[in-house]
């Protein structure tokens, strides 16, 4: 939270500070988009990404003059966001709430400079269009790289341990060991590979070391060789190779053109019978079919992916949650339950799971 509030006001006082104003100076429209928090919000002075909270911001930047209005109504043409659109300066966003700028509100926003993302991703904003509208997009890089690791950590010891049955068990006062050891592994001695290796995959390998895991990893570029060396992990050129040796598999590559898809039936066709995957980067990256139907066979054991056509932060049938799946073998019936959510970065999920 305090990096986001840090990096939110170099940002915005940088692109302030430097642009031609089309008002007078100390009078900006700058316009926060985040979600209530409600009682939640006086329980902790630190949990200021929300509506209450205004990302902790308000006093220095009404100090400087400008106008700082937040809300977290967003969609629909007679929303708070709408009423704002035509002057405001600056919008500030959350990837867990994020308020979609369209080509058509770009348009609009005759007085936009800056569109900036209190976390990461941009999947929000139309790129092409704020690209050709001269505006200024900006994310706060690295702000939730620790908080997604420890995340991945904790879905891969759930899934391998076979957490959620027994919890579910236990709520519904049942008590079938057999029915639940079963399938639950050690992650010792597992091999472990990343796709992808950036700031949360070295992270997520270094917090897997202690574990005696096969370490493999995938990227563009090497781990530097002391890091490399201290950790354990192995660099794997080839991705089709290094697939068929993981017992789990942790996605941390960015949505791109070229990733969109990358896990397609193909591919998963390459993997270990039985496998583990655990998706938090953007679930677009996965062909949602061909998982679900890798599940249903029992190629994939148990898969957790974000949104289907975007990322962790679209929402599900309009109802505020984002949407997530988790997939698991041999559950023919398709019925959502909700079995346990993580709110801790870009990890603002319902878990869903075929009963």
């Amino acid at each position: 939270m305090a990096m986001w509030r840090a990096a939110a006001r170099q940002l915005v006082d940088r692109a302030l500070g430097s642009r031609a104003a089309h008002t007078s100076a100390g009078s900006k429209k700058i316009v926060g988009v985040f979600y209530k928090a409600g009682e939640y919000a006086d329980k902790n002075p630190n949990f200021v990404g929300c509506v209450e909270g205004a990302l902790g911001i308000r006093n220095w930047l009404e100090s400087q003059g400008h106008h700082y209005i937040v809300t977290d109504d967003k969609e629909g043409p007679n929303c708070e966001l709408e009423k704002h659109i035509e002057d405001m300066h600056v919008l500030i966003t959350t990837p867990f709430h994020p308020a979609y700028v369209t080509a058509e509100r770009i348009k609009r926003a005759k007085n936009l400079e800056l569109l900036l993302t209190a976390g990461i991703g941009s999947d929000h904003i139309d790129l092409p269009a704020a690209a050709a509208a001269g505006l200024t997009v900006a994310e706060v890089t690295g702000s939730n790289t620790v908080s997604v690791a420890e995340d991945e950590l904790l879905r891969i010891l759930i899934l391998l341990r076979n957490f959620l049955p027994g919890y579910q068990q236990v709520v519904q006062g049942e008590w079938n060991v057999a029915g639940i050891a079963h399938r639950a592994y050690d992650l010792e001695g597992k091999t472990v590979g990343t796709v992808g290796a950036g700031r949360i995959g070295r992270l997520l390998l270094q917090r897997l070391k202690p574990f005696n895991c096969n370490l493999l990893y995938h990227d563009r570029l090497k781990i530097a060789p002391e890091l490399e060396k201290e950790i354990g992990a192995k660099f794997e050129e080839d991705l089709d190779a290094m697939l068929p040796k993981c017992d789990v598999i942790v996605i941390n590559t960015p949505l791109t053109e070229k990733t969109r898809g990358m896990f397609n039936k193909e591919r998963i066709a390459k993997m270990k019978k039985g496998v583990i995957v655990v998706n938090n980067a953007r679930g677009a990256i996965m062909d949602t079919q061909a998982v679900a139907d890798a599940c249903s066979s029992g190629h994939i054991a148990v898969a957790v992916c974000g949104g289907r056509e975007g990322h962790a932060g679209q929402v599900l049938q309009g109802r505020g949650l984002p949407r997530a799946e988790l997939h698991r073998q041999g559950r023919p019936a398709r019925q959502p339950v909700p079995v346990i959510a993580t709110p801790i970065g870009r990890s603002c999920m319902l878990f869903l799971m075929r009963l």
